[in-house]
C-alpha cells in the first residue's frame, strides 16, 4: 500500500492542476465539449487520489 499523500504534497499537486487548467482556458481558440470533457477528466484524476488520501488519513 502506498503512504497517504502529505499536506504540502495536495496542495502542490492542487495547485499545479489549477495552473494548468488556467492555461488550458486563457489559451484555447474557444472552449467546447471536448476541452470540458478534458478538464472534467483531469479532475477526476487529480482528485480522486486527493481525497484517498485524505481519507485514509482520518
Amino acid at each position: 500500500m502506498r503512504r497517504p499523500l502529505s499536506k504540502s504534497q495536495i496542495v502542490c499537486i492542487v495547485l499545479l492542476w489549477g495552473a494548468l487548467c488556467y492555461i488550458v482556458l486563457v489559451y484555447a481558440e474557444r472552449i467546447d465539449g471536448p476541452t470540458i470533457v478534458m478538464l472534467a477528466i483531469s479532475a477526476a484524476l487529480v482528485f480522486i487520489p486527493v481525497y484517498k488520501s485524505l481519507k485514509k488519513k482520518k
